[in-house]
C-alpha cells in the first residue's frame, strides 16, 4: 500500500530551529519527526512511502539516504511550490497513478489513531476521499467539517470561530481512492483545503473518519514542546 507524506513546508513559525533544518526533521524523542509518522504509516499495512519535498528538499534526502525503514522510500521534489495537492498533480501529469487506495498525510502532524481501521472504513463507503477528523476546542486555525452520518456535507477551511459549522478538524490524515485524480484538472498549483476538498463535500464524495488518540500540530513552539512532552509520556505508558 501506498502512502504519500507532505515534507516540504518551511516552518517559519519554529524558526530558527528551521532556518537550517526541514520542519518535517526536527528531533521528537531522538529521532526526526516524520520517522515517527512513516512508522505509523508502516503498522497500518504501508510498504512505499513517497515523500514530497520543497524547501531544504535535499536534507530530507540526505537524512534518509542509506537507510533502511521496512517501506520502499522515493522522493518527488517540487522546485516551485505547487500547493497541497503538488504531488497529486505530479503523479497525475507523469502516469503515475495509484491503482488502489493510498495515504496522504502532512508530515508535520503526529496522530495515534488506527489507521488500519481508517482504511477499513474508507473501503465501506462510496467516496472518493476520506479525512480523519479530531476534535478542538477553537477549530479557526484549521479545515472544519460538518458530518451528515459519516458524510462531510461542508467543509471550510480556517472559518472564524462563530462561523464554525462543528468542532471536528482537519488532522492532515487523508485516504484517497483512485478517483481522486478526477477532481484535478491540468492547474499548475492546487490546494487539497481550498480547491479538492469542498468540491469532494459538494459532490457528496467527502467522507470523515473520527480517529481517536492524541493529535500534535507541531507548527509553533508551543505545540512542538507539547509533542515533545506527550508523546513521549504516550509510548512510556
Amino acid at each position: 500500500m501506498l502512502g504519500i507524506i507532505l515534507a516540504g513546508g518551511k516552518g517559519e513559525r519554529l524558526r530558527p530551529l528551521t532556518d537550517h533544518l526541514p520542519k518535517v526533521l526536527i528531533p521528537v524523542q531522538g529521532k526526526a519527526l516524520l520517522e515517527h509518522v512513516i512508522e505509523l504509516l508502516k503498522a497500518a499495512g504501508v510498504n512505499e512511502v513517497v515523500l514530497s519535498t520543497g524547501h531544504l528538499g535535499e536534507k530530507v534526502r540526505e537524512h534518509f539516504a542509506g537507510r533502511d525503514l521496512g517501506v520502499k522510500l522515493s522522493f518527488l521534489h517540487e522546485s516551485t511550490p505547487r500547493g497541497t495537492a503538488g504531488p497529486l498533480l505530479m503523479l497525475k501529469e507523469s502516469g503515475r497513478l495509484p491503482t488502489e487506495d493510498f495515504f496522504v498525510v502532512n508530515g508535520d502532524n503526529l496522530f495515534s489513531l488506527d489507521l488500519a481501521a481508517m482504511r477499513d472504513y474508507h473501503r465501506s463507503h462510496p467516496g472518493h476521499a476520506t479525512i480523519a477528523l479530531t476534535e478542538v476546542d477553537d477549530p479557526s486555525a484549521y479545515g472544519v467539517a460538518r458530518l451528515e452520518g459519516g458524510r462531510i456535507a461542508e467543509f471550510v477551511e480556517k472559518p472564524r470561530r462563530e462561523d464554525a459549522p462543528s468542532n471536528l478538524v482537519n488532522s492532515g490524515y487523508y485516504l484517497f481512492s483512485p478517483e481522486i485524480f478526477n477532481a484535478l484538472g491540468p492547474q499548475a498549483s492546487a490546494m487539497l483545503e481550498y480547491d479538492v476538498f469542498p468540491a469532494l463535500a459538494k459532490a457528496g464524495m467527502l467522507y470523515g473518519y473520527r480517529g481517536e488518540g492524541q493529535w500534535f500540530d507541531t507548527g509553533t513552539p508551543e505545540r512542538y514542546l507539547q509533542v515533545q512532552r506527550e508523546w513521549l509520556r504516550r509510548r512510556e505508558l
